[in-house]
């Protein structure tokens, strides 16, 4: 994968069109913040990784064919988008009724849920959202060079992706995690369930909002 494998010119506008993207907020940043406000850096690191795992299996989709197939697949796409939905609809309402949920802080057996949990949280919230595979399917073959080896390309350009994103979610969870000392406080746990369960909620209704266009 050597350094004449890309052309550089695409490849760092591509990573700038990435990095702008996740610095936007959707689904992946506010699970992101509402971990790292309800439990700390730690399982908003775990929440990130399960996110970065998805986009790597929708980027190596996007690579072949198949991604466009499952795009232009409308009962595909519905499917993903209602799923993933529900699954933050659970989450979200779980944590306004301060029920136990891996997002909850405010009943002990809840509090500080194991790395997996949180990062099959993570994991399944981003291959629910059909926005993911949409992106990489339309933006990826704009930066794919036909005269340049097609492998290391996509070497380079899944680096370009999950590398600055890395570092984006996890300053996002940092940032977050400075209130999860105060929201651990008894007195404050149902307030910030309260405010993760309307974040996550918030992130259902923008994955509700995607469509294939």
């Amino acid at each position: 994968m050597g350094l004449d494998a890309v052309n550089w010119d695409t490849y760092w506008l591509y990573v700038a069109t990435e990095a702008a993207l996740s610095l936007s907020p959707g689904p992946a940043v506010m699970l992101v913040i509402a971990y790292g406000l309800a439990q700390g850096a730690r399982s908003s690191l775990w929440a990130s990784l399960g996110i970065l795992s998805a986009n790597g299996l929708y980027f190596a989709l996007s690579a072949t064919s198949l991604g466009a197939l499952l795009v232009a697949s409308e009962t595909f796409f519905q499917a993903i988008k209602w799923a993933g939905a529900a699954y933050l609809v659970y989450l979200g309402l779980a944590a306004l009724l301060g029920q136990p949920s891996p997002i909850t802080v405010s009943r002990s057996a809840a509090r500080g849920g194991s790395p997996p949990a949180i990062y099959l949280s993570g994991l399944t919230l981003q291959l629910a959202n059909p926005k993911t595979l949409v992106f990489f399917v339309a933006i990826l073959p704009q930066f794919v060079d036909p005269r340049l080896p097609i492998g290391a390309q996509m070497a380079w350009l899944a680096a370009g992706s999950v590398i600055p994103e890395f570092f984006i979610l996890g300053g996002y969870g940092l940032a977050a995690s400075r209130g999860a000392r105060l929201a651990a406080d008894a007195r404050f746990a149902r307030l910030t369930d309260r405010a993760a369960g309307l974040l996550i909620l918030a992130a259902a209704a923008m994955v509700l909002s995607v469509s294939r266009s």
